[in-house]
C-alpha cells in the first residue's frame, strides 16, 4: 500500500483529534510497526489522509482540509489532482457532528453522503467510487483493520462511515467564548466582550443567522455575493432549481473562524476585517446584487473600534489547541 502519510493523531478522552504532521513519507509503505487504528474514527483518519482515494494517488482529503488550520484550506480554491482548482472554497471539516446538511449548496444530507463527493469530483480526487472501494478491499492492511473494527471486510458503506466517524470526532469546545459562557477564566477580553455584545445586538443582527453552539443554523442565505456577472455562482439554486434560492449559500459555523481564511464560498475575502467590511457596507462588494437577503442593511455604520471589537470576538471562537 502506497502512502503519503501524515502521521499521526492525538486522541483525547473527549475524542477531539488534532493531527500532528511529523513527517511526509512520500510513497512509503505501512508496515506492521506503524500505528494501527483502534476504532472507527481512527480508521477514518487513515482514510482521510490516504491518497489512495485519488485517481493518481497524489491527493487525500487532508491535502485540502489542513489539520493545523482547523481542517480548512488557506487558498481561495484548493488544488486537486493535476493541479485542477476546486469550484468553491474548502471549508473547515471540524464541528460537523451536529450539522444537518453539508456543502455550500447543501447537496449532502449526511457526512457519509458528503464523503463520497470529493472522491468522485473531477477537480478534486477524480476517482470513481467503485474503483476506490476496490482499492480499499484489495489492500491487506485495510482488510485487517476493517475486520478488526467493523467485524467485516471493507465495503462501500463502511468506508464512508469510517471517514464520517472521523469527521464527527473533530469537535472543539475549549475557546475563550466557551469559558466566558461557563464563567470560567480566562474568558473574553474587554474588546471581545464588546464585540460579542455587538454580534448579539439587534443593530447588527448577526445572531439571526449564526446561532446554536456552533454559530450556524444550517440555513441558506444570500448575502449579496451573486450578481450574475463577475459573481455568478448561483449556489443552492443549482440543487433545488427554486428561483428563491439563487445566490444562497449555507451559513457556515464560526468556530475556529479566525484560522480558516480566506472566507466565503469563493474565498474572496482574505481576512476577517474584509468580511466585517462587507457586512458593514455590502453595496461596495457587489454592485447590483441579485436577491440579497433583506436582513442585510445597506450600511451598519460601524466605527473603527467596533470593527476591531467584532474581530476580537471572532478570534475568541478559536479553540485553544490552535492557539497553543
Amino acid at each position: 500500500m502506497q502512502y503519503k502519510l501524515y502521521l499521526c493523531a492525538v486522541f483525547t478522552t473527549r475524542n477531539i483529534i488534532l493531527f500532528i504532521i511529523v513527517s511526509l513519507l512520500a510513497c512509503a509503505s505501512i508496515s506492521n510497526t506503524e500505528p494501527e487504528p483502534k476504532n472507527k474514527a481512527q480508521l477514518g483518519a487513515f482514510l482521510f489522509m490516504d491518497p489512495i482515494l485519488s485517481i493518481d494517488s497524489t491527493i487525500s482529503c487532508g491535502s485540502c482540509h489542513l489539520p493545523q488550520f482547523a481542517f480548512a484550506d488557506t487558498a481561495p480554491l484548493s488544488k486537486g489532482v493535476q493541479g485542477r482548482l476546486t469550484k468553491r472554497n474548502t471549508p473547515s471539516a471540524m464541528n460537523m457532528a451536529m450539522r444537518e446538511i453539508f456543502f455550500w449548496d447543501g447537496r449532502a444530507a449526511t457526512l457519509e453522503h458528503q464523503a463520497r463527493f470529493p472522491i468522485e469530483d473531477h477537480n478534486e480526487m477524480n476517482l470513481p467510487y467503485a474503483q476506490a472501494v476496490k482499492r480499499i478491499t484489495n489492500d491487506a492492511n485495510y482488510i485487517k483493520w476493517f475486520k478488526k473494527i467493523y467485524n467485516a471486510a471493507p465495503d462501500s458503506a463502511s468506508i464512508l462511515n469510517a471517514i464520517a466517524e472521523f469527521e464527527r470526532s473533530l469537535e472543539t469546545s475549549n475557546t475563550p467564548n466557551d469559558r466566558w459562557l461557563l464563567d470560567k477564566e480566562p474568558g473574553l477580553s474587554a474588546s471581545a466582550l464588546r464585540g460579542r455584545n455587538l454580534f448579539m445586538s439587534d443593530r447588527l443582527n448577526c445572531f439571526e443567522c449564526h446561532f446554536t453552539p456552533d454559530l450556524t443554523g444550517d440555513e441558506f442565505r444570500n448575502i449579496g455575493l451573486f450578481n450574475g456577472k463577475n459573481l455568478n455562482d448561483s449556489g443552492r439554486f443549482a440543487i433545488t432549481k427554486n428561483p428563491q434560492d439563487i445566490g444562497k449559500f449555507k451559513v457556515p459555523g464560526l468556530r475556529n473562524v479566525g484560522i480558516t481564511a480566506p472566507y466565503m464560498h469563493n474565498g474572496m475575502f482574505a481576512t476577517l476585517a474584509d468580511v466585517i467590511n462587507h457586512y458593514n457596507e455590502p453595496d461596495k462588494t457587489a454592485v447590483t446584487p441579485i436577491g440579497r437577503d433583506k436582513s442585510l442593511r445597506v450600511n451598519l455604520k460601524l466605527t473603527k473600534q467596533e470593527k476591531l471589537d467584532l474581530e476580537a470576538f471572532l478570534h475568541a471562537l478559536t479553540d485553544d489547541q490552535f492557539v497553543k
